[in-house]
């Protein structure tokens, strides 16, 4: 099969579109033939090198989180699923990934694919979905009426955050640049806050950082919330407040099947929208981890194994 490997940690000029030999799943896995996957900031984080000692990924390696397909073979043990079923999931980090033609996923990792969408624009879903449901609704517990901010909104997660928030009710107050302005205010945002110029103004209920800031600011958005509320952040840690009881938490997404579920029957019901911005074959990953070098990467862009 044909797959993207890096053999080195390194800059993206490490990645490879090679031959590469076809997987078996073992016991509790699912073989799936891929329609796609989707580039997710820590695929760069991984590839670098910058993640080894929490994620000691074997060499060489096959990137790749997100990942929908079609089921090939099940091994033993396996009911959720069977061959020709369409899913969407999340692959170990540790092990290898969804840039290539077949992959190996532990099957309580795979749901039943959204229907109302293409098969492969189901890979910009799983580890954005997952973490902006989580961060939302488990770690933050959003409620009807309450102030949030989404800090990072233009991203992946940060989109799919907004629409999140605001189907629980929440009053939702956005940060992004002047090109992805219009895309957050269409997926739900109440205000948008062009954070080149601007600075939000609190008080917050809730704020939910899905970017990484040095301490100071991550300080300056503890102050953004109100007293008693909760800062949420996946990616730089933030100072807590005791005298305000104000509450930070970092999170890290986890692989979730009922989660990924209930994400499938948003999108089929039209209350879920997928911000994709570019897709790319296969061939080009390296192109887009050099565009996200570049800083010219928002929303979502999903990478096909059909040319």
């Amino acid at each position: 099969m044909k797959a993207v490997r890096f053999h080195e940690f390194g800059s993206p000029d490490v990645l490879r579109y090679e031959d590469v030999e076809r997987p078996t799943p073992g016991a509790g896995e699912v073989l799936v033939r891929v329609a796609a996957t989707s580039f997710n900031p820590l695929d760069a984080t991984i590839r670098a090198g910058y993640m080894n000692q929490i994620f000691p990924i074997p060499l060489p390696h096959i990137p790749g989180l997100d990942v929908a397909g079609t089921v090939e073979e099940t091994g033993s043990g396996v009911t959720s699923v069977q061959a020709g079923d369409a899913v969407y999931g999340v692959a170990p980090i540790i092990g290898q990934g969804a840039s290539a033609e077949f992959v190996v996923v532990p099957a309580e990792a795979l749901s039943a694919a959204p229907g109302a969408i293409p098969l492969a624009d189901a890979a910009a879903i799983p580890a954005t979905a997952l973490t902006a449901w989580q961060a939302v609704l488990e770690h933050a517990a959003v409620q009807p009426g309450q102030r949030v901010l989404v800090n990072g909104a233009g991203g992946g997660v940060g989109g799919y955050a907004v629409q999140l928030a605001k189907r629980a009710g929440a009053h939702v107050v956005a940060t992004a640049s002047a090109r992805s302005a219009a895309t957050v205010r269409a997926l739900g945002a109440d205000e948008v806050v062009d954070y080149t110029t601007t600075k939000p103004t609190g008080p917050f209920d809730v704020v939910l950082s899905f970017v990484a800031a040095p301490e100071p600011d991550m300080a300056a958005l503890v102050a953004l919330v109100r007293d008693g509320g909760v800062l949420v952040s996946t990616a730089s840690p933030a100072p807590a407040d005791a005298a305000r009881n104000v509450r930070t938490t970092g999170m890290q997404m986890r692989a979730d099947t009922d989660q990924l579920t209930a994400l499938a029957k948003a999108v089929d019901a039209g209350e879920l929208t997928l911000d994709i911005t570019a897709r790319y074959p296969l061939r080009d990953l390296k192109t887009i981890h050099e565009q996200s070098a570049a800083g010219s990467i928002h929303g979502k862009v999903i990478v096909t194994t059909e040319d």
